[in-house]
């Protein structure tokens, strides 16, 4: 009886600094393809060195560019990651053990995903598992939503991983601050504009935020980095409603 094959299907754009780490992480998988939207740094020649098979494609999005890499690989399970993520050998062991007693009915499965960010691994504020499905049979998923909310959909039944995918979030504070600035102008792209009375309203969200991820979701049991993540996702909010404002000075 053959055995169950396992892709690896990654998205990436001057990841040299990380991808290695990533790339080392799969050599359980029988093909890694990465998809390079248009590097200038050395991430082509780094993923081509370590084996993987590296396809060049213009950015057409988060979604539409992760489907686009779902298709070409051709084992029977496909995992997808992001170039900031890693399989542990636990996870690696757990995958090639799940698809090989994989129920027909099963189509997809869910993995914890565990981030490290300023020197330490975030078990709060919301943070943690952080389920994604990203491990689903060829042909039985698809990459839907836009540039915010961008998740990966199977018909059929969905199982649940136990071991987490490591997942370096952010290089620094800086990192997640241009991050944040981003998401925020995706967030208000195209939204109509509202009036002073939002950014106010974005006060008291961001205060509900912080209050959220720094006690509910006891963040505060991260320490520092716990208290940041706090800082940071509550100015996400206020930003989101600033810029939503801006918009109508254009």
């Amino acid at each position: 009886m053959a055995k169950t094959s396992i892709g690896v299907v990654v998205i990436a754009e001057n990841e040299a600094d990380r991808i290695g780490k990533l790339l080392d992480s799969t050599r359980f998988a029988d093909e890694v393809i990465v998809v390079d939207s248009g590097s200038s740094d050395a991430t082509r020649e780094i993923c081509e060195a370590r084996g993987a098979r590296v396809i060049a494609n213009k950015w057409p999005g988060y979604a539409a560019q992760k489907q686009f890499a779902l298709t070409l690989a051709e084992s029977d399970w496909i995992l997808n990651l992001d170039a900031d993520e890693s399989i542990s050998p636990q996870l690696a062991e757990e995958i090639r053990a799940t698809i090989e007693k994989a129920p027909p009915a099963v189509t997809a499965w869910s993995i914890p995903r565990l981030s490290r960010y300023l020197g330490r691994w975030i078990r709060h504020g919301g943070w943690y598992p952080d389920r994604k499905i990203r491990l689903v049979r060829r042909g039985q998923g698809r990459w839907e939503g836009d540039g915010l909310h961008e998740q990966l959909v199977s018909p059929g039944r969905t199982g649940r991983l136990l071991h987490p995918i490591h997942h370096d979030v952010y290089r620094n504070i800086s990192d997640q601050l241009r991050t944040i600035d981003k998401y925020s102008g995706v967030y208000a792209k195209g939204r109509p504009s509202l009036g002073g009375w939002f950014v106010l309203a974005g006060v008291f969200h961001a205060a509900g935020k912080f209050l959220e991820c720094f006690l509910w979701k006891k963040g505060v049991l991260d320490g520092l980095p716990g208290l940041i993540i706090a800082m940071n996702s509550a100015w996400y909010v206020f930003l989101k409603h600033a810029k939503v404002w801006e918009s109508g000075l254009e």
